[in-house]
């Protein structure tokens, strides 16, 4: 049987505090409304939509539609990059957000609203956008993953972890970002690291980092407000040592991206970004923890299809 016009749905049920199982039969009904053919399937455990993207792209779908959030919208990505059959930028990945970050989505005008949200499937106007490679060490072993949003390091790694914690435990909300980034306060400290971009090589304290091909993440704070999608570079962002008193007086900044501007604050270009820290940097992309230094990171140029909105 050929699939390969139908969309393969992921469905998280657990994401937005289970609004991904909650919402499926009315999700589900507006698909059919649109005239949508599909099949779907719901996830069972963690890194499970990476396997279901794989085995699904290899049965011959090349959409996949993503209910969920950002972290399962990595999931997916992962599945795209080690399937066989079809080279990544012949798959295209559609978003109806039902977790609490849609950071991601921000950066396409993916509205919100189910109903909206499945319109701009249904008029499929698409674009290629870059991909980020990431190779870590996770308990000594060297690790790769793939990321369409951004990474971040340090302090925004410890933020992420927190924030997954509080997910797990069925507590998460819009805020949940907020109220982990004012916890974690309390704990970190700065790091030395060695940073190389595109062959230059700085030194920094830092306090947090971000690797980024869109602006947003965190539930809406723009931390790397100028990054442009499908430009093949990383916008790198650098917070340095910082006070905690002046980290929470600048939360605002964080959101409408004025913080570069602040004396603590450096940023880079590049295609490629090496990091090496004693002691070990931690790391997150798209909001899922992963390990530690040494990192090398590259951009993908234009590495996968992606639904937009107006």
């Amino acid at each position: 049987m050929d699939v390969s016009g139908d969309w393969f749905v992921i469905v998280n049920p657990n994401a937005g505090r289970r609004k991904g199982e909650k919402d499926w039969l009315e999700i589900a009904a507006l698909l059919n409304e649109a005239g949508i053919r599909f099949t779907n399937i719901f996830t069972e455990h963690p890194n499970h939509a990476v396997k279901l993207a794989r085995k699904y792209i290899e049965a011959g779908y090349r959409k996949i539609i993503v209910v969920g959030g950002d972290g399962t919208l990595n999931e997916v990505l992962n599945g795209v990059y080690t399937q066989k059959k079809y080279p990544p930028q012949e798959i295209t990945l559609a978003m109806i957000s039902v977790g609490t970050g849609n950071d991601w989505g921000r950066s396409f005008n993916i509205p919100m609203g189910y109903r909206e949200a499945i319109q701009v499937i249904t008029r499929c106007n698409t674009k290629l956008q870059d991909v980020g490679r990431v190779q870590y060490l996770q308990n000594d072993l060297p690790k790769q993953r793939h990321f369409i949003n951004m990474a971040g390091l340090g302090f925004d790694a410890m933020v992420a972890n927190r924030t997954n914690k509080v997910k797990q435990e069925g507590k998460g909300g819009p805020f949940s970002y907020l109220i982990s980034l004012l916890a974690s306060l309390i704990y970190y400290q700065s790091i030395k690291c060695s940073i190389v971009v595109d062959g230059q090589k700085s030194n920094a304290d830092v306090f947090s980092m971000s690797v980024a091909i869109c602006r947003f993440n965190g539930g809406g704070m723009m931390q790397a407000p100028d990054a442009i999608p499908d430009d093949g570079l990383f916008d790198v962002t650098i917070i340095t040592r910082v006070s905690r008193l002046l980290v929470i007086r600048s939360v605002k900044k964080l959101y409408d991206g004025t913080f570069l501007r602040m004396k603590q604050v450096q940023t880079f270009r590049g295609a490629k970004v090496e990091i090496e820290s004693d002691p070990a940097l931690y790391l997150e992309t798209d909001g899922e923890s992963l390990g530690h230094t040494p990192m090398q990171f590259e951009v993908i140029p234009l590495g996968i299809r992606v639904v937009v909105g107006n």
